[in-house]
């Protein structure tokens, strides 16, 4: 059964089981599965990445079956899935499992996907495309904010943060928690004040730092690196937004495989390249290819993981796998 996006109120989530969201927009998926899921606080929570459950399909179905007297219901979110996937899914759903909710989190599908036409037609199921975010909802999203905090704000400073969360709802939620953080006992705030709230005042900056490294540029990756000092936090945000830029590649050499028409592409892309960034973006689209973008893009997941897990050498762990990144040649990222 299809949902749009802005039809969540309609949702039940007691009576169905079975939901599939899919789509570029990542923030917006994330804020709804916690919504509607409270996974934050939720401990029954089970986070699989396609190609584990592939990997490995008799541990994830002894994992998600298997009943606990300390469990209420169990929440299984896959994440990076696709059609791969699908014959599993078919197989869960067939059991009709009364106390699992599986929320499938897939990027963008085609109309012949198998998953998405499964999801769409059967009543039992719940589908939801999630389409990028455009700048009247960002705006929106920024007045919302502050109206709630009780603290003006100009039309001026909305622009910049709506334009420096690069059309994505999850790196503009980012931003807002930061200012949120800041102003817990002031009443007002300048532009100055976001300018260095959002890390973007510095002479170099995390956005910077991870387009030089895709581009290749080695030596201003090194200059990057040596002229700021990274925090834990700073370390998450980097891989972060490393997936976020990476994912961004990866759809354009999707797309460029189809089209071949890369000044087109780039100008008609959904969230928006804005103008300053995309002869940067033309340098990573030579340097990789998409086979090399995805394995990039299951690195940097394991990658943070291994941040999260040693936090005291979270800086050398990070610092070596962005060199890596710069200075290796295609072939051998």
């Amino acid at each position: 059964m299809i949902i749009k996006s802005f039809e969540l109120n309609k949702i039940n989530s007691e009576k169905t089981n079975f939901y599939l969201f899919y789509g570029e927009n990542e923030g917006h998926k994330n804020e709804t599965i916690e919504n509607l899921f409270n996974t934050n606080s939720n401990k029954n929570i089970y986070r699989y990445d396609e190609k584990e459950i592939l990997d490995d399909t008799n541990n994830f179905f002894n994992s998600i079956l298997s009943k606990s007297f300390f469990e209420n219901k169990k929440i299984v979110i896959i994440s990076r899935a696709g059609d791969k996937i699908f014959n599993i899914i078919e197989e869960i759903i067939e059991k009709d499992v009364k106390d699992i909710k599986i929320i499938i989190n897939a990027e963008i599908l085609d109309k012949k996907s198998k998953l998405r036409n499964f999801f769409e037609k059967d009543k039992s199921t719940i589908c939801i495309p999630f389409y990028a975010d455009n700048l009247k909802t960002l705006n929106t999203l920024v007045n919302k904010f502050f109206n709630e905090k009780k603290i003006p704000i100009s039309q001026q400073l909305i622009n910049l943060l709506v334009e420096r969360s690069r059309g994505d709802r999850q790196n503009l939620k980012n931003e807002l928690n930061k200012i949120e953080a800041y102003i817990k006992n002031k009443n007002k705030i300048n532009l100055e004040e976001i300018l260095k709230l959002t890390n973007l005042a510095e002479n170099y900056n995390i956005s910077e730092l991870i387009d030089s490294c895709l581009s290749k540029n080695y030596r201003k990756t090194i200059n990057i690196l040596n002229e700021n000092n990274f925090s834990l936090d700073d370390s998450i945000l980097i891989t972060r937004t490393l997936l976020i830029k990476t994912k961004r590649l990866y759809k354009l050499l999707s797309q460029i495989n189809n089209d071949k028409n890369v000044e087109s592409i780039i100008s008609s892309f959904k969230p928006p390249i804005f103008w300053k960034d995309k002869e940067i973006v033309k340098q990573q689209i030579k340097y990789w290819d998409l086979k090399n973008t995805e394995k990039l893009i299951y690195k940097t997941n394991e990658i943070e993981l291994l941040i999260k897990k040693n936090a005291t050498n979270s800086i050398n762990i990070l610092t070596d796998f962005i060199i890596s990144i710069a200075f290796k040649t295609n072939s051998g990222t």
